[in-house]
């Protein structure tokens, strides 16, 4: 076999799983399709870290997503990835829907919740005075946060991989199939994969990966949500994430800060096929602006930078499919991860790494390395120390991105890393180059000569992310 087991898909799920099976003694891969990871339903979501009220007691969803949260929490400090616990609310609109509230929060002590209380209006305009004053009443939940999904995926995937776990990007997994001791994997390229146990987490496309394998057939509905970001000048507006009370298919339009300061609006949810459309539509903006105005008016709509549409992963069963498959020995599930599934990811993680160490009868490393070194921020530092990294190393003085200030040493780093970016959208989501309120249009030219430059790719194949987005191309 040439793996202990390898990981299908490089989202944060993904990636959390092969970070815990790093842990221990076995050889692990990871393969993703696109050029980097990140790149399916991780690169758009809320970047919320629920605080667990919402999902049903007793399922998976609200065990992992209370653990995971916690575990962000605490990750956070040795992985250096961005993070804020910044508290949450839920708002009520209306007397007679405070009940509602009541309900969520008898469901937050059920699973675990810590530091919960209802309040009324004009406390929650005390704590956010932007609120609408329609607002009667709202669950306060002050262990909610919020995490930049790019930089924990990030972190995860550069620990797993100086514990040695391996990674191979464009790489499409095209079929498995049970053979002699395990599984054999086919990829586009017509290589094949040998491997004892097979993880699959791929996203909306679970459901193919697993039916491959297993009668037990599952079926994913990928729901697209649609979100507007605003510049960078909203930082302030608000400090809270701000929902309102969830519906049958979610938990609504949210106004929310970012971990970096913007203010941020949506998503809606919409079922949509094919699976991978991402595209944003006037129908869908229009409906989140009007929703989030419920919220608060204060929205200054003249702001908005950009807008993106992610995609989330609904199983017909309502909730995460976690475990190995009945019918399929050595093939386990990590799918129909949808909300609270970023939250839950550390938790989902480890409970997949423990779940496949026991059945393959894997031991722990002894020292295995559980901190990553974290990336040089210069903007964070004081004028002194700024002065000295410059000083040493003056490429750390050399502004490339002037929305977010990011300097040519910062982008080299992106570069230079382990799993390294290799795309402008690779650099973006590392150190945010290209995220500001140009979105790229200054930057984009000195990125692309240092992508040359540093991952050795021709000028005229370096790509926006996936193959065939190629940013010049020949007359």
């Amino acid at each position: 076999m040439d793996y202990d087991a390898v990981v299908i898909g490089g989202g944060v799920i993904g990636s959390a799983i092969i970070r815990y099976l790093s842990l221990y003694k076995t050889k692990v891969l990871l393969v993703e399709k696109e050029e980097d990871i990140s790149s399916g339903t991780t690169k758009a979501n809320s970047g919320i870290v629920h605080a667990g009220y919402d999902p049903a007691p007793g399922t998976l969803k609200a065990k992992l997503n209370v653990k995971g949260a916690r575990m962000i929490r605490e990750e956070s400090k040795r992985l250096h990835f961005d993070y804020n616990t910044n508290g949450a609310m839920v708002v009520s609109f209306s007397a007679d829907d405070d009940y509602k509230l009541d309900e969520l929060y008898k469901r937050g002590l059920e699973n675990g919740v810590e530091d919960m209380e209802i309040i009324s209006g004009e406390e929650a305009r005390k704590i956010e005075p932007l609120l609408s004053l329609d607002i009667t009443k709202c669950l306060y939940l002050k262990s909610s946060g919020i995490v930049c999904p790019f930089s924990l995926t990030e972190a995860l995937a550069e620990n797993a991989y100086a514990n040695g776990g391996e990674f191979r990007f464009n790489t499409k997994v095209e079929n498995v199939e049970k053979s002699e001791g395990g599984y054999k994997i086919t990829t586009d390229s017509g290589a094949t994969i040998t491997t004892r146990a097979v993880i699959n987490a791929a996203g909306v496309f679970g459901d193919e990966i697993n039916n491959m394998v297993s009668k037990k057939k599952l079926h994913i509905t990928a729901r697209r949500g649609s979100y507007m970001l605003f510049d960078g000048e909203t930082k302030g507006m608000f400090n809270t994430t701000i929902f309102q009370l969830p519906s049958e298919k979610g938990k609504g339009v949210l106004v929310t800060p970012t971990v970096h300061g913007n203010l941020m609006i949506g998503p809606n949810s919409t079922d949509t096929f094919p699976k991978d459309d991402t595209a944003t539509t006037a129908e869908d903006l229009e409906f989140i602006s009007k929703e989030a105005l419920k919220t608060t008016s204060s929205i200054p709509f003249r702001k908005v930078i950009t807008s993106f549409c992610g995609l989330r992963a609904h199983e017909d069963s309502g909730d995460f499919i976690i475990g190995e498959a009945e019918d399929a020995p050595c093939f386990f599930n990590a799918t129909g991860i949808e909300s609270p599934g970023l939250s839950a990811s550390l938790a989902i993680g480890e409970m997949m790494a423990s779940l496949v160490s026991e059945k393959l009868k894997l031991e722990k490393k002894e020292n295995p390395i559980l901190e990553r070194e974290a990336p040089i921020r210069p903007k964070e530092m004081t004028t002194i120390e700024r002065n000295a990294l410059i000083k040493n190393n003056p490429s750390y003085g050399k502004i490339v991105c002037r929305c977010e200030e990011i300097s040519e040493g910062e982008i080299i780093d992106a570069i230079t890393r382990p799993l390294g970016a290799k795309s402008l959208d690779g650099i973006k989501r590392r150190v945010r180059a290209g995220m500001g309120r140009c979105q790229g249009g200054f930057c984009s030219p000195k990125v692309m000569e240092l992508l040359e430059k540093y991952a050795s790719i021709p000028f005229d194949e370096i790509t926006k992310n996936s193959k065939g987005s190629n940013i010049t191309v020949e007359e």
